[in-house]
């Protein structure tokens, strides 16, 4: 028996019967394990899973206004030709370094954690103004006050400002580079993403913010070519999946939503890497409760006719707003991950909306209930809810039209030739890894993977709140004369 990954439109490697894969549903076309029974002798079970990963640049400076922070996401890297690869351990102890050495200068140090500081974005344009003018953005800027997510969007009509309000803590580095919350340790919000999805959430309206990893359709001839030469895998298959990982060749990689050249579009492959090797147990998730997907598979388990599926996707509780629409509170915010099978017959024909797999249901499961916890050990995936949040926050801003209510030009922020973004690497092909796991006399290899939310639908599910004006009005009332937060 033969697993591996399919992407759109691919054949069972196994009988070379035909097997269009794509999703048809919600999924950004997410890569799924595709399996098939083969009569003939001497086929193990096999899994080829395909990885992806990488780590951008430790600091860029933009323009003078030291933006650029935020280049590093997940610990992988992106070379000049858009392959992405881990990043060796020694540039993650230079990364930390450069970091810490940005940040100790500063005043990001400052303050002590708080479960709802204020933060202004009058002030954030301000201080964009002021670096045109030769003046570098600081840290807390960069790091938006310390935000770790944004619970609260208040409007400010006389002073002609919005106010994001959120908890928040001091700025750290932690040992792998991750500017992070002093306290929880988790990563904190960044300017750089917000601004990315304040310009790209009117053109996200339509398909959402996504990224996807497919194979080649030449990877997969050669794969097939592969295969038919091969009788048996052995007792050690690992010289056969060495063999299958050089033939399928890298993979392509595609983001939609963002620009591809973005720290954002970083967020969202990195998190999709991780999910693929933490499902595919080619690293721990950190946390006893969430094993692989691979180990729950148990021996004989006839599950390999299935398709099984992940993928991760935001949910949210309607947001709260007053009857005026100058305060929102945004609520019970978490990520899922979900999983769809199809059938596949003898014959490699596919049937969709399968009877779920016990044991995908059961580790998606595990991977929604554990993914605070596992944002904890993995920032990536906190990363990945930190620009949720922000493109939730944009398309609030921008269809709510709450800059004009307020009378806050947010040109500066919006205009690339006021404010040059740092532009990345763009990833554009992944090293493909195969990697098995023994069950009993049968080997088992799996991956899957995706990342999908569509931030216009969070914004417009609405209801109204009796007490939330007044919270506005606290924050308002607290307001200093200087300074640009306050808790």
């Amino acid at each position: 028996m033969l697993h591996m990954i399919a992407g759109p439109g691919m054949s069972c490697l196994a009988c070379h019967e035909r097997s269009p894969m794509n999703c048809g549903i919600k999924i950004p076309s997410p890569t799924a394990s595709l399996s098939c029974r083969r009569s003939a002798a001497g086929f193990a079970s096999a899994v080829i899973c395909m990885a992806v990963a990488w780590h951008g640049e430790a600091l860029a400076q933009v323009g003078g206004m030291g933006m650029g922070f935020g280049g590093a996401v997940g610990g992988i890297s992106i070379d000049a030709d858009g392959i992405v690869r881990n990043l060796d351990p020694r540039a993650v102890e230079s990364l930390a370094k450069e970091r810490r050495q940005a940040l100790a200068s500063g005043a990001a140090g400052r303050g002590a954690a708080t479960k709802l500081r204020k933060v202004s974005l009058a002030k954030i344009v301000a201080a964009v103004k002021s670096a045109n003018a030769g003046q570098p953005l600081p840290p807390e800027v960069l790091f938006l006050g310390g935000l770790e997510r944004i619970t609260h969007v208040f409007v400010d009509t006389e002073g002609h400002d919005i106010i994001l309000a959120g908890p928040a803590d001091a700025l750290t580095v932690d040992a792998a580079g991750n500017v992070v919350a002093a306290t929880s340790g988790r990563p904190l919000l960044q300017m750089e993403d917000l601004v990315v999805a304040l310009r790209a959430i009117d053109a996200a309206r339509a398909g959402g913010i996504k990224c996807s990893i497919d194979p080649t359709a030449e990877g997969i001839a050669r794969l097939q070519a592969l295969l038919r030469t091969q009788k048996t895998i052995g007792q050690s298959p690992d010289a056969t999946l060495v063999a299958m990982q050089n033939a399928m060749g890298p993979q392509q990689v595609t983001v939609g939503g963002v620009p591809g050249d973005s720290r954002f579009a970083r967020v969202l492959v990195a998190a999709d890497y991780r999910l693929k090797r933490v499902g595919m147990g080619l690293e721990p998730s950190g946390i006893s409760e969430l094993p692989s997907y691979l180990s729950m598979v148990p021996p004989g388990s006839t599950s390999a006719t299935t398709l099984p599926r992940f993928w991760l996707e935001a949910d949210y509780e309607p947001i709260s707003r007053d009857p005026d629409e100058l305060a929102w509170r945004i609520n019970g915010r978490r990520m899922k991950c979900l999983t769809e099978n199809d059938l596949v017959d003898a014959a490699g024909g596919r049937t969709a909306k399968a009877v779920p797999d016990a044991n995908a249901k059961k580790w998606c499961d595990l991977m929604t209930t554990n993914y605070d916890r596992l944002a904890g050990k993995q920032p990536v995936f906190g990363e990945l809810v930190n620009c949720v949040d922000l493109a939730v926050v944009a398309a609030l801003v921008h269809g709510r039209q709450l800059a004009g209510r307020a009378g806050l030009d947010l040109t500066p922020l919006l205009d690339a030739k006021t404010l040059p973004l740092p532009s990345y690497d763009v990833p554009s092909s992944v090293p493909t890894v195969a990697h098995g796991l023994k069950k009993g006399s049968r080997w088992v290899v799996s991956a899957s993977g995706g990342v999908l939310f569509q931030p216009w639908s969070f914004a417009a599910n609405t209801t109204d709140s009796a007490d939330i004006a007044e919270a506005r009005t606290a924050a308002l009332t607290a307001r200093p004369a200087d300074g640009w937060w306050w808790d």
